[in-house]
């Protein structure tokens, strides 16, 4: 890709460029952006400035991008990456059956358990000792804290993304934990699909001992023209369903909460059996043509208002608009309990907006599902937008000059939001970091890290 380009990338938001990127695009090695000569009309069936084509609402999860235009530019391309992101948001939120498998004649309109709520969770993968895991389909137990408590369908240990409770209170860089309206904390969870699990035990990944005798990066490309869909990672956030909050607007689940004291000092272990509302989803999946990863994040429409657009709800999950004092966008002080009630709540505002032909997909998905399924919780969703690698080969950018440039989930990357180079949210940039616990590259996932 040509240094202007990519400069022009770097330096301003995706809506600001379509029109300069319809001229004289460079072809990218990986076939994503094609040449041209002069600005090209989009055609009528994309949208671009035109409605989105009709949704489909489909229980299989797509394999690869579908690419359409034989000019696309940059714009372009980020609608087909969204579309993407939809259509594997769908997939995965299909009502699954006793194996977990999409199930047969059902529909994504009722609230009830999830095809990803059935992968594995990363706790059930790095366990102590560097146990072996059990295999596909059969769960660990829970800790003895949990025990008689009732069934539930996640197991929500996390306070936080990072390996262990004590960071887990905080995101990425120990920057805090997130406290809802009602003063809550809020939970999150990883899960992995049955190929990535697959690779990570047939390469003995989950230990330290199995990275050690592996000796080389880790890999998650599947083989070309393999059937298989891929690896596959979802990072969830929850928040714990009170008083103050409309359950009929979650997509709900019933969890474990647990707290752990041996890693989190000076906090009593404790687990409630509590229903928890989902509110944030990342989707990343490792796709033959983006060896970085396709990067997809989501968030339940209530959590915050956006920082210049009006605040026109009368709640929000992690904001309040009667609080003209509170700080907005800052960490909690220590110290920190996810035990505590009370606690005083995150005000946090959206920093970077989402793009017009992003809200114009959100609105054509949210229509579909309405029209199919009133009422559905699915249409109280909405895409923030999909980073993915404009030039997926470059030699001498291993991100592969991700699009956008920064990627922030309000309740993912909540106090790393904004458009700071190495200080802001970036899903490539930042994962691209990511090595396993014997110093080789571990593909872009941090969760190798975990082995024990």
């Amino acid at each position: 890709m040509p240094q202007t380009l990519h400069t022009l990338v770097r330096a301003q938001p995706l809506p600001l460029l379509a029109a300069a990127l319809t001229l004289a695009l460079a072809a990218c090695s990986d076939g994503h952006v094609k040449p041209e000569t002069q600005a090209q009309a989009r055609p009528q069936q994309d949208w671009g400035g035109n409605t989105p084509p009709p949704p489909a609402l489909s229980p299989n999860i797509p394999h690869e991008i579908s690419v359409p235009q034989s000019n696309p530019n940059l714009q372009d391309l980020q609608d087909d990456f969204d579309m993407f992101s939809w259509q594997s948001f769908v997939a995965v939120n299909w009502p699954a059956d006793a194996n977990g498998n999409p199930k047969q004649g059902a529909t994504i309109g009722p609230n009830v358990p999830t095809v990803w709520e059935n992968w594995k969770e990363s706790r059930e993968i790095f366990l102590p000792g560097g146990k072996t895991p059990p295999p596909w389909g059969q769960d660990t137990p829970p800790p003895a804290v949990c025990n008689g408590l009732g069934d539930a369908t996640l197991r929500l240990t996390q306070v936080g993304k990072t390996p262990n409770v004590l960071d887990e209170s905080g995101e990425p860089f120990e920057t805090g934990p997130l406290i809802d309206q009602n003063g809550q904390y809020v939970r999150f969870a990883i899960l992995v699909n049955q190929d990535m699990f697959d690779n990570i035990t047939t390469n003995t990944l989950y230990s330290k001992a199995g990275q050690q005798a592996f000796g080389k990066a880790a890999n998650f490309a599947l083989p070309k023209g393999s059937p298989k869909v891929g690896a596959i990672m979802v990072k969830s956030a929850w928040k714990v369903m009170g008083a103050n909050d409309n359950a009929s607007r979650f997509h709900t689940a019933q969890a474990l909460v647990y707290t752990n004291p041996d890693e989190h000092q000076g906090v009593k272990a404790s687990c409630k059996l509590q229903t928890v509302g989902l509110v944030g989803l990342h989707i990343a999946h490792k796709t033959q043509g983006e060896p970085q990863w396709v990067w997809s994040t989501f968030e339940q429409v209530d959590n915050v208002p956006t920082q210049g657009e009006p605040i026109d709800k009368a709640h929000y999950n992690f904001y309040n608009k009667s609080c003209t004092t509170c700080k907005v966008n800052e960490p909690p002080p220590r110290p920190w309990n996810p035990n505590a009630t009370n606690t005083p709540p995150s005000q946090i505002m959206r920093e970077i907006a989402l793009t017009d032909s992003t809200k114009k997909l959100n609105a054509s998905f949210q229509a579909a599902l309405l029209k199919n399924y009133p009422g559905t919780v699915w249409a109280n969703y909405q895409l923030i937008s999909t980073q993915w690698p404009t030039n997926a080969t470059n030699p001498t950018d291993p991100t592969g000059n991700p699009a956008p440039s920064f990627l922030a989930n309000t309740t993912l990357e909540t106090y790393i939001q904004g458009k700071v180079p190495q200080a802001s949210s970036s899903c490539m940039a930042c994962h691209n970091n990511a090595t396993m616990t014997n110093g080789f590259a571990s593909d872009f996932t941090y969760l190798l890290q975990r082995a024990q």
